[in-house]
């Protein structure tokens, strides 16, 4: 039975701490369910068309993400793998704001292991260094951290290409499949909360990139999407887990809405 969410993503942290950055870069621990909370760490397996799962076996979670992927052309594979990253950095800005470096650290770790290292020929070519560094910097409360994190957003903002609709869409399915591991029987998975929430803040950057476009299009339909979405992001009412998170049908009903609110655009 998962433990309180505060004391899960401190172990956490602990954890990553002791591994390290080398092991980071080589892709040795298995991040996200809460069976590698006891389990030693494991190598993360590609699997085909560049999705991968850990090796210790999500059934939900990360995995219940991966599908979004299926059947994407190069590039809109890419501009998704991108912005799915940067929602383990933005959800990983609020750890650090809230003053918890660690956890800040060890979330961009996690983004650059169960995002990154299973596709890295999905990126474009971006450099992951930058990430890296972030989460070193943050796991060892160094005090330039923050500039790192926020230069390791700048570098994977600089790959990105113009959002759309169809983006913001994709960002809603993830976020959809990320929290289906949030209540889980016996608790709560305080790691998918964060990183479902990511994905919200994510897909919430995304429209905010596409939005004047959108709006050329249709202002109504853009402001109510806006609107819509912001509820969605409320539903992630704390940085860390909460007792009682939404439930899931909760929040895949607010992500209905939301891309009712997008249809046409």
């Amino acid at each position: 039975m998962p433990q309180k969410g505060k004391t899960m993503i401190e172990l956490k942290a602990k954890l990553w701490r002791g591994v390290g950055l080398a092991a980071l870069a080589a892709g040795s621990l298995a991040a996200c369910s809460p069976a590698a909370q006891k389990a030693e760490p494991e190598a993360v397996a590609p699997v085909a068309n560049g999705v991968g799962e850990s090796a210790v076996g999500e059934t939900g979670g990360e995995a219940g993400a991966t599908a979004v992927y299926g059947n994407l052309d190069p590039a809109a594979r890419t501009q998704l793998r991108l912005q799915h990253l940067k929602g383990f950095m933005l959800i990983a800005k609020k750890e650090l704001d809230a003053g918890h470096a660690p956890e800040a650290g060890a979330l961009v770790g996690q983004g650059a292991l169960e995002v990154y290292t299973p596709a890295a020929a999905d990126f474009g070519g971006l450099d992951i260094a930058p990430v890296n560094t972030a989460s070193a910097a943050l796991m060892d409360g160094k005090p330039n951290a923050g500039a790192l994190l926020q230069t390791a957003l700048t570098t994977v903002g600089a790959k990105q290409g113009a959002a759309d609709a169809e983006l913001v869409r994709r960002m809603l399915k993830i976020t959809g499949g990320l929290y289906a591991g949030v209540n889980i029987e016996g608790g709560v998975d305080p790691i998918e909360y964060q990183h479902s929430q990511g994905a919200a803040l994510s897909t919430l950057d995304a429209f905010s990139r596409a939005e004047a476009s959108l709006r050329a299009k249709n202002p109504a339909r853009t402001a109510e999407a806006k609107a819509e979405l912001a509820r969605l992001v409320a539903l992630w009412p704390a940085v860390q887990a909460p007792e009682a998170p939404a439930p899931a049908a909760q929040v895949n009903a607010q992500i209905s809405r939301v891309e009712l609110a997008l249809s046409g655009l």
